[in-house]
């Protein structure tokens, strides 16, 4: 859309001065030596996704985002994953972007101290000091934006953090990068129904995409999802996974909204924080 700022190439941009900022901090051989003994289970958050007996949720903690603003005044990423993992989420998302998002590497680390589920770093990765900066703070898998890096580092990204025990979540918005992330090997990707660029949202994205998924792939799709309806449909078009975060950040019991969610028939919607 012509007169539109780009949100992604402002994140991306902000995103390499805090990456130089933490580098000066620490060096990438100290941060090597720090995260040494952790043991990332990235085959098991691919194989938490992979189920195909259950809904799969990944709940996503986040205290804001550049779309709706602020969504928990007092955020506490422990408790609310605390919530999810009681509420039968396979997975947890959690923000790390601290200028638009609110986040921390230091969510990561206390959320890994306090829940066995396998955890997303979320975040926009354009170099290798995030993947050990991932692994180094309790993360088994890590993000990568296909709109956000050229495709040579998505290759590269994606090989270092398979060597490093991270598994990927390779995100699209279209036919394009979908292309770019199969011809890439990538195992799981996701459909981001959220234009990162606009912030526009449209769900359609993932039923367009879903007949496009090679065999073999871990399809998940991505934001602005609702019901329980929306799911059904599509996990009968392919889709094994879904990353929910907004709905549950503003239900005043999250873990009851995951309940609800994964174990309600197919016409239940969530309910708001307002009809809560």
């Amino acid at each position: 859309m012509s007169g539109t700022p780009d949100l992604l190439r402002t994140i991306v941009a902000a995103t390499h001065r805090v990456i130089e900022t933490r580098r000066d901090r620490e060096s990438l051989g100290l941060l090597e030596l720090r995260g040494a003994s952790a043991s990332p289970g990235g085959s098991r958050f691919e194989q938490a996704l992979a189920a195909a007996d259950r809904i799969n949720v990944i709940a996503e903690c986040k205290r804001r985002s550049p779309s709706k603003g602020v969504l928990a005044i007092d955020y506490d990423p422990v408790a609310l994953a605390t919530q999810y993992e009681h509420g039968g989420a396979v997975a947890i998302s959690v923000l790390t972007e601290p200028t638009f998002f609110d986040g921390a590497l230091e969510h990561l680390a206390a959320v890994r101290e306090r829940v066995a589920l396998p955890l997303l770093r979320k975040d926009f990765i354009v170099d290798e000091y995030q993947l050990f900066e991932a692994r180094a703070n309790g993360a088994d898998a890590v993000l990568l934006i296909v709109a956000a890096l050229e495709q040579a580092d998505l290759v590269a990204l994606q090989t270092r953090a398979w060597q490093l025990g991270l598994a990927t979540l390779v995100e699209v918005h279209d036919e394009m990068e979908l292309a770019r992330a199969i011809d890439g090997g990538a195992r799981v990707i996701g459909v981001n129904n959220r234009n990162l660029r606009t912030l526009a949202v449209d769900i359609t994205a993932s039923d367009r995409l879903a007949v496009q998924m090679p065999h073999g792939v871990v399809a998940v799709s991505e934001s602005g999802l609702k019901s329980r309806n929306e799911l059904d449909r599509l996990a009968a078009a392919g889709y094994r996974a879904f990353l929910i975060g907004e709905r549950f950040m503003t239900d005043p019991d999250p873990a009851r909204a995951v309940r609800e969610l994964i174990s309600s028939p197919a016409a239940r919607t969530f309910r708001s924080a307002a009809e809560a």
